[in-house]
Order: C-alpha cells, then sequence, then structure tokens
C-alpha cells in the first residue's frame, strides 16, 4: 500500500476520536479542533490544534501527529541523524532551501487561516532548519505530497505503520514500540 494519502477535508473528533487520541498520547487533547488525517487504519494520526490552547498559550504545532507507530518510527529516524543531514542540504541546496521556505510559508497560512499568531515561528524548525521530523511528516500527510519536501523525504522513508492494524484499542494503553 502507498503512503496514505491526505483528507480532502479535516473533520470535527468524534468521541471515538477523542478516546483513540487519548489511547495515543495518554492524556486528553489539548486545543483539538479537527481530525486532520487518518490513517489507513481508520483512527486519527493527526489532529488540527487551536493556535492558542484555552488558556490563551501559543501553541504554534497546528498538526500534531498522534500516531505512536508513526511516532516511534520518526524518532528512531531522528536518532539515525536524518535531521542534521536534512539541515546540511537545506544550506547546500538553494533549490531545497526555496521549496522549504515555500513549506513554512503554507504551514503559517494554514495555521494564520485559523488564528494568526503574530511573531511566532512556524514549527518543526522551518524554514531555515529541520528540528522535528514529527511536525513535518503531520504537515505532509495533511498537504500531501509537493508542498513540504523534506516531510515528504521523512514519510517515504517511514515503514507501513499501519499494516498491523489500529495502533491503539481506544480503551487500551498506547503503544509506545516501533514495528
Amino acid at each position: 500500500m502507498e503512503k496514505p494519502p491526505p483528507l480532502t477535508e479535516h473533520t470535527p473528533p468524534t468521541d471515538a476520536d477523542v478516546a483513540a487520541f487519548k489511547a495515543q498520547l495518554g492524556r486528553p487533547p489539548r486545543g483539538l479542533r479537527a481530525i486532520a488525517h487518518r490513517c489507513p487504519c481508520g483512527l486519527p494520526d493527526v489532529v488540527e490544534t487551536a493556535p492558542r490552547l484555552e488558556d490563551g498559550t501559543p501553541f504554534p504545532t497546528t498538526y500534531y501527529l498522534t500516531c505512536p507507530r508513526a511516532a516511534s518510527a520518526i524518532g528512531t529516524l531522528e536518532a539515525e541523524g536524518v535531521m542534521r543531514d536534512m539541515t546540511a542540504r537545506l544550506a547546500e541546496d538553494a533549490e531545497l532551501a526555496d521549496a522549504y521556505r515555500a513549506a513554512h510559508d503554507d504551514y503559517l497560512a494554514r495555521r494564520d487561516a485559523i488564528e494568526e499568531l503574530v511573531g511566532f515561528p512556524s514549527a518543526g524548525g522551518m524554514p531555515d532548519r529541520v528540528k522535528c521530523l514529527h511536525v513535518l511528516v503531520a504537515h505532509s500527510l495533511v498537504a500531501g505530497p509537493g508542498v513540504n519536501p523534506l516531510g515528504d523525504e521523512a514519510l517515504a522513508m517511514l515503514p507501513e505503520w499501519w499494516a498491523k492494524g489500529p495502533c491503539v484499542e481506544p480503551s487500551g494503553p498506547p503503544e509506545t514500540t516501533a514495528d
């Protein structure tokens, strides 16, 4: 199976989605606005969060990866030095740097369409470095191929995290091991 396609529109979270989120992360959601992407297993794997939490605290991570299998696999990439290598390539490859800056602009435009966070950066280290592959992959899952080049690259490196079925049972504990 190919990597999961983007959703054509975000969907309001159902009670089952909230239960899945709680099982995936071991805590209730904060600032949850919508399900931004669903894993092929049917559970949410990326949620859209409000730019500000209920107490007014800025929360610039608009697209938050929730699937523990995907997160674990991304953590492995980070531990292998993928972020360092990508950041080095940004300094050497003007075309890649331009595409990554466009991804940054896309991320900010999507966040600002919800609520503008003046002076706040986008997420994941954009536009000049790679700080968090989780954010970049989440952005790629939501936006679709061709928007975030480094998110797309990281996504292509991941195993099919959904192949064994749902990562959690909404009433059970989160899975924390990589497959």
